[in-house]
């Protein structure tokens, strides 16, 4: 079974992600914040947030806090444990930390389930 994720697919986990993080350091996490993790316009970020919004994966106070859904947390909690064991297992391999973040965050996106369970074991075993 194959499937390939659109870049709108990225794009939201991305998001998602960006979101956990910041609401781990900051707490409340508004636009804004977003805007300056990402480096993207404002425009963008709203149009972004919108469209989390509609998917239900995040909800937004009127005071402009964004709060992830229970389904938006899992999607974030899963992509940010990729990201997390990608990266740690490249810079094991040898790779550059700064190479390691952004191949991670590259292959987070595309690898499957099965793959990345496998890789987990592997990773953890000690």
């Amino acid at each position: 079974m194959s499937y390939i994720k659109h870049k709108s697919d990225e794009s939201m986990e991305d998001y998602l992600e960006t979101i956990l993080k910041l609401s781990r350091n900051k707490g409340n996490v508004r636009s804004i914040d977003i805007v300056n993790e990402l480096g993207f316009t404002k425009a963008s970020v709203s149009v972004a947030m919108k469209g989390l919004r509609e998917k239900r994966l995040i909800t937004m106070e009127e005071t402009g806090y964004i709060y992830l859904t229970e389904e938006g947390l899992k999607r974030a909690e899963t992509v940010l444990e990729r990201h997390n064991l990608l990266s740690e297992w490249l810079i094991r391999l040898g790779v550059s930390e700064e190479t390691a973040v952004i191949d991670a965050c590259r292959i987070e996106h595309d690898i499957s389930e099965e793959t990345f369970e496998i890789l987990k074991k592997h990773c953890t075993k000690k």
